[in-house]
């Protein structure tokens, strides 16, 4: 790759093959500075979202964001307690929810897998626009139904907070020695070939 990496990316994560380095600077810090994100560079981000396929280009995902002081109290209210302590500062949570039923209401079968490709571009997005985002699944959902008033209809799948990186030792102590970018499995391990646990010749 020509684009030198940050050497905290580069000690922890290795490609198996070349790619594109916005696929390895782009990872889930805890550490957020409290700084507001301005409204046309937030708005980028849904609209990088807004562009990931889906099935029968049905577009399930939708997205609840909280911005102001109080919007966030009734986040807060729902979110898991060790996830809520490093999350305080951040300026903005969304929820990302996806309609589980078709136009002529039959089920929608890929509305969490065309969801997902929205929360990856809305990430890559972000790291272009110089934020961080950690999407987070320890939250209450039920709760979280009840608070954003979504419809029965629609799943919730993740909290996703999206802000400034702050400092490492901004953290609570338990978390800083865990604000590094994490590996991953190797390609080889994760494709097969021909059927299920062949491996690519």
């Amino acid at each position: 790759m020509t684009q030198v990496l940050p050497s905290e990316v580069e000690t922890h994560r290795q490609p198996d093959h070349e790619i594109n380095p916005q696929f390895l600077t782009r990872w889930s810090p805890r550490s957020f500075k409290d700084q507001e994100v301005p409204e046309d560079v937030l708005l980028s981000l849904f609209e990088a979202a807004r562009w990931a396929p889906s099935g029968g280009n049905l577009q399930p995902w939708r997205y609840i964001i909280a911005r102001t002081a109080e919007e966030r109290a009734s986040f807060h209210t729902f979110i898991a307690p060790g996830n809520r302590e490093w999350c305080e500062k951040v300026p903005v949570l969304a929820v990302v929810i996806s309609n589980t039923q078709t136009l002529n209401g039959n089920p929608n079968t890929s509305h969490a897998f065309d969801a997902g490709a929205s929360w990856g571009y809305l990430a890559l997005e972000a790291a272009n626009q110089g934020l961080v985002t950690h999407a987070m699944g320890g939250f209450d959902r039920q709760q979280a139904r009840e608070a954003l008033g979504v419809p029965t209809d629609y799943d919730i799948h993740a909290v996703i907070a999206i802000g400034y990186r702050g400092p490492v030792d901004a953290l609570a102590e338990k978390f800083q020695e865990r604000e590094v970018p994490s590996s991953r499995r190797p390609v080889i391990e994760l494709l097969f070939e021909g059927t299920f646990n062949q491996p690519v010749k």
